[in-house]
């Protein structure tokens, strides 16, 4: 299965996911390297678009996330990686273990 790196400038949608609670966990961006490196180690790696490298979560704070599956939607260029987080079970920089907290305002009957 080849993914697509091309439609997005070289880099694709990682989609992180609890393999447990099927929680999304957070969203970041590999390019051709970082997913290479995912799939060879069995941890997530993301490309820094800001910093312009490879990072893989939790190699600081120990947070790692251990890849358990990964699987491409039907177009070939995003990615879901299921996950088991290793360490304290904190994901997100801000301290959260999703990085999906902020709720957004709905238009009323949208719910």
């Amino acid at each position: 299965m080849e993914i697509d790196f091309e439609k997005m400038q070289g880099l694709i949608p990682a989609v992180v996911q609890d393999s447990g609670s099927l929680e999304v966990l957070m969203v970041g961006f590999m390019n051709h390297e970082a997913y290479d490196k995912t799939i060879k180690t069995g941890y997530v790696t993301f490309y820094s678009r800001t910093r312009n490298k490879l990072w893989t979560k939790g190699e600081t704070s120990g947070n790692r996330l251990r890849v358990v599956d990964a699987a491409t939607d039907c177009d070939q260029d995003t990615v879901l990686v299921r996950v088991v987080v290793e360490g304290d079970g904190v994901v997100c920089h801000t301290g959260t273990r999703s990085c999906f907290t902020e709720n957004l305002p709905l238009a009323e009957g949208a719910r």
